[in-house]
Parts: C-alpha cells; structure tokens; sequence
C-alpha cells in the first residue's frame, strides 16, 4: 500500500544583505545554509533552492525537521548613536 504524501508549510528566517557585489542570504536556522545572487530576487531564488534540498537530503537520512515554531523570534531594528567627532 502506497503511502500518502502530505505537506507542510515551515516558516525559516533568512537574512540578507547587500554588498557591492550583489546580495548574500543566509538561513541561521539550518547550518550550511547560504547562497548569494547579483539581485535580491536571485538571492531569494536561490536560498529557497539551498532550503529545499537541505530538507530534503534530512528526510531522506531521517532526520528530524525541526518545527517553524521559534524561527519568527529575529527582530531586525536600527537605532542613532551620537559619537564625538573632532571638527576643524
């Protein structure tokens, strides 16, 4: 008896950031999980790509996927810091 397949949807956090030679992204929740691209669709397009295969080459050793619960805890914020500077 075949067995059925369902999905799941996982949420990952993926940073990224640019460059002068384009972006880089990076999914601090799976190791190893890294790309860059020349655009910032490109660098989405492949850290989807890394994703994808790391789960999938983890369901075929059988490793556990962990759950999406946690990976919304980044925060990304900016703030301004005064710094003395010598004026001439």
């Amino acid at each position: 008896m075949k067995k059925d397949i369902k999905n799941k949807n996982l949420i990952f956090s993926v940073i990224v950031e640019k460059d002068k030679d384009g972006y880089f992204a990076e999914c601090r929740g799976l190791q190893g999980c890294y790309t860059q691209g020349k655009t910032y669709e490109e660098v989405m397009k492949n850290i989807r790509e890394v994703i994808g295969l790391h789960i999938e080459d983890r369901i075929e050793r059988g490793d556990f996927i962990a759950s999406s619960s946690g990976q919304s805890d980044v925060s990304l914020t900016t703030f301004s810091l005064a710094v003395p500077c010598h004026v001439s």
